[in-house]
């Protein structure tokens, strides 16, 4: 019986070590800290649909929700932060999807219009190329809120806390 609870301990605690080599480590967020980004920073609008890049154990998701988007979507590459989340948000069937997956490997999102993220230094940036990419491919502007992180060599345009929100619009002239 004890070899068996080590054994599990061991087999997570390995699966959230390889997750934080290929992403970003599960660092759970306040949800005080989301409520005020949410209500401060970019309060939600009719319809809008809000996409957690690395969802971790889905309070992102389950706060948006409560503050009005219509539809939240994560990615999350770590499997036992996916189950966490779909248990965190199974009563609300039908506003919600979760994907065991990367996030870099989506081409487009054409319903989405703000996208969180916990990135790090390291990728905050490719975060955002790969965000201006789908807006340039839906031809829709897209808010990009980054908790914890600026994005270097872009303005900001509101501020809450450790959350910075950015404003991405197409760029036509650019071929993605």
């Amino acid at each position: 019986m004890v070899e068996s609870i080590i054994g599990i301990v061991v087999i997570c605690v390995l699966i959230f070590l390889l997750t934080a080599l290929f992403g970003a480590p599960y660092v759970p967020t306040q949800r005080k800290q989301i409520e005020s980004a949410f209500s401060k920073l970019r309060p939600f609008k009719k319809n809008d649909v809000l996409v957690d890049l690395g969802s971790g154990d889905g309070v992102v998701l389950d706060e948006a929700i409560r503050a009005g988007a219509s539809k939240v979507i994560g990615y999350e590459i770590n499997p036992i932060l996916v189950l966490i989340s779909w248990l965190r948000l199974r009563s609300n069937r039908g506003r919600f999807t979760i994907f065991w997956r990367s996030f870099w490997r989506i081409s487009a999102l054409p319903d989405v219009s703000i996208v969180y993220t916990f990135g790090e230094s390291r990728d905050i940036k490719k975060m955002y190329d790969l965000v201006q990419k789908w807006s340039n491919r839906s031809g829709r502007e897209i808010d990009f809120i980054s908790y914890g992180f600026e994005v270097p060599g872009f303005n900001y345009s509101k501020k809450e806390n450790a959350h910075f929100l950015y404003n991405i619009a197409p760029l036509h002239s650019q071929k993605t």
